[in-house]
């Protein structure tokens, strides 16, 4: 789950209702409920079984009809909880059930900076009330409020970030079998060749003895799971590539993924992710995309002290490191556009660390470009298309 904050004022209440204030704060044990309704001052308590969403609603239909016995006002119930675990069902479950939900960014919340600040569920949901109604009243910067992507959006990105899960498994199968290898002096045995079972019948330990039995089937096991997340990625890769070849493709966003993969140094795997992550939603400008991906400046003025501290690195992780492989390609791809052109005159024949400051400052700027790119069919100036 990735689904970063968005800080619009919240909607005008209905007109003549009673507002009844809910704050969900989760947990696999249980769920604490702080309320806050016109029939008293006071933040009202409760706890609720863990994922019991009909308790849930039951609570919010107890609070609804006690405020209309005593107001005759309609109610209008408005509810937040953090994102996390949970993810996003029980906010669509809410909002189908007339109830105004946010989804919460828990790091832009406020907290106690004291050294030993108390922190229970009671205490995190009340907290949570205060900041909602805080919200209500007009402040916007009180804390971030999550765009919840649809399920379709959602269901989207499952394709590239399962191919990221099934990379990230076959490394460790390399590597153990690699390391198996290493304890007998056996160095040369690459287990993703495609004669790896034929090799390691072939095997000798540095005494030129055959490899110990146990050795060998625990070797055999691995590469056995090894070859089945090597066909698990083949088929995500060619369910991804077909988003690009097929004439209508079921993929939400395709022409997108389409019009990325048009321009030279990108390729069918760097445009699904971009805009499975980041181009699948709406920016108002340019400094929202840049904050999204959080290669955006973080300074540090406090008096006469005045420093950068680097790249915020609030935003979409995944997103953020896809862009700096991507600067990369592009200089070597793109060699005569104007952000290569830019590259090379800051940095010219310099290495290290230069190269590594002024590379994060290209992603951002061909980051913005390719969001113009899509948005209004303008090409990054001097890049050139695939023949």
């Amino acid at each position: 789950m990735m689904a970063r904050p968005e800080n619009n004022l919240p909607a005008a209440a209905h007109d003549g209702a009673a507002r009844c204030y809910l704050a969900i704060e989760l947990s696999k044990r249980s769920w604490v409920i702080a309320a806050s309704t016109p029939l008293s001052d006071k933040i009202s308590r409760y706890t609720l079984t863990s994922g019991s969403l009909q308790e849930l609603v039951e609570l919010i239909e107890r609070l609804c009809a006690r405020i209309t016995r005593a107001t005759g006002q309609v109610v209008e119930v408005i509810s937040c909880y953090e994102a996390g675990y949970d993810g996003f069902w029980l906010h669509r479950s809410l909002e189908k059930r007339g109830v105004r939900n946010h989804v919460i960014d828990p790091a832009s919340l406020k907290v106690d900076r004291r050294a030993r600040g108390a922190k229970t569920d009671r205490i995190d949901a009340e907290r949570l009330l205060r900041s909602l109604m805080a919200y209500l009243r007009g402040e916007p910067k009180v804390w971030s409020v999550v765009r919840v992507p649809s399920i379709a959006e959602e269901d989207a990105r499952r394709l590239h970030r399962e191919r990221d899960r099934l990379i990230g498994e076959r490394v460790q199968h390399v590597n153990r079998i690699k390391g198996l290898c290493a304890i007998h002096g056996i160095y040369d045995y690459e287990p993703m060749r495609l004669d790896r079972l034929r090799r390691l019948e072939q095997l000798r330990t540095a005494q030129g003895e055959e490899l110990p039995e146990r050795l060998k089937g625990e070797i055999g096991r691995e590469l056995q799971r090894l070859a089945l997340v090597l066909e698990m990625i083949r088929a995500l890769e060619a369910e991804r590539d077909a988003i690009v070849t097929d004439a209508a493709p079921a993929q939400l966003n395709a022409d997108k993924i389409r019009r990325l993969n048009e321009l030279r140094a990108l390729g069918p795997e760097i445009s699904t992710v971009l805009v499975g992550e980041v181009f699948y939603r709406s920016f108002n400008n340019r400094r929202q995309v840049g904050s999204y991906v959080g290669v955006t400046p973080s300074p540090f003025a406090s008096g006469t002290i005045a420093r950068e501290q680097g790249i915020s690195k609030a935003g979409n992780p995944k997103a953020r490191r896809t862009m700096i492989e991507l600067a990369w390609l592009w200089l070597r791809y793109q060699p005569d556009s104007a952000l290569s052109v830019w590259f090379r005159e800051r940095v010219g024949t310099m290495k290290g660390r230069i190269r590594r400051i002024t590379i994060v400052a290209m992603a951002r700027k061909l980051l913005v470009a390719l969001w113009r790119y899509l948005e209004t069919g303008l090409i990054p100036p001097g890049a050139l298309l695939k023949a």
